[in-house]
Parts: structure tokens; sequence; C-alpha cells
């Protein structure tokens, strides 16, 4: 049995691409920066970014380019493709990319709630890699609940 998943979460580099095949299917293409953190021999913290390469299809592909913007955290879905192409002057290149099959979005960068970006690295950086999460209101009650008043 094989297997070719790929789960990211991450923040978009820059604004996505949308172009259209000459068959009129869209395309969007953009890069997604995730980072890992680790404490080496030394007891010293270290980080290393990684940098995907991002390809999303159809309909969702519109999507993206619309609503995804730079800075923006974002979870991906999908699977690894590497393919050929032939440079300007005739040399054959290989390119490894992520095939989106599902997005979705986090917060927008600098919306409310969202993350927000520093000059000494992001919260995604600095909370190991996960997004700031808002807290939950607690509700308070005051009556006490019965067996009987359940829906179920």
């Amino acid at each position: 049995m094989n297997l070719n998943k790929v789960l990211l979460i991450g923040r978009l580099t820059a604004d996505p691409q949308l172009r259209s095949t000459k068959g009129g299917q869209s395309v969007a293409t953009f890069s997604l920066a995730t980072n890992r953190q680790w404490t080496d021999k030394n007891n010293q913290k270290q980080e290393a970014v990684e940098f995907h390469n991002i390809v999303v299809w159809g309909k969702q592909a519109e999507i993206a380019a619309k609503y995804l913007l730079k800075g923006q955290v974002c979870y991906i879905e999908g699977r690894m493709q590497t393919r050929s192409y032939e440079d300007k002057q005739g040399v054959k290149k290989y390119t490894t990319e992520v095939v989106a099959e599902r997005v979705q979005f986090g917060p927008k960068a600098g919306a409310p709630g969202a993350p927000r970006a520093s000059s000494g690295g992001s919260d995604f950086q600095k909370e190991g890699g996960m997004p700031a999460i808002e807290e939950i209101p607690t509700i308070n009650i005051d009556e006490e609940i019965k067996a009987e008043d359940l829906p179920f």
C-alpha cells in the first residue's frame, strides 16, 4: 500500500498568483513557510524555516486567490508532486510542489484575533509553530441542570 499525503500549517510568503490553463482551468500558486524549533546538544534553541510551493486547481484556486493574503496562516492538505520542465536554455529542471486538495484559511493577517508579525518574528514562530488562539469565553450557569431538562 502506498500513501502520498501532506499536511501543512504555515504562513503565505506572498499573495497567491491566479492563472488559467489554455483549456480554461484556473490554477493558483503560492509559497507557504513553515518552521520548526528544537534544542541542540549545547542546549541552544535552534530554528529552521522551510518554504513549500503550493498549487491549487479549479474553483478552490479562485477562492484561494481571492481571500488568501501574504502573512496569513493557512492549513494545506494535499499530495507531493515532482514534475520536470525545460528552461529557456533547454536544460531539464525539476520542481517539487504540494498539490492542494484542501485549503483551510486561518485568520487574515492584521485582523482582530489574528496572530501579529513583529520584527522579532511572528507569534506563529514564537509559539512553536501554532497560531495564537483566542481565549474561549466562560459561561456561568447559576441553576442546577437536571437530567430531565436535557434534550437527549
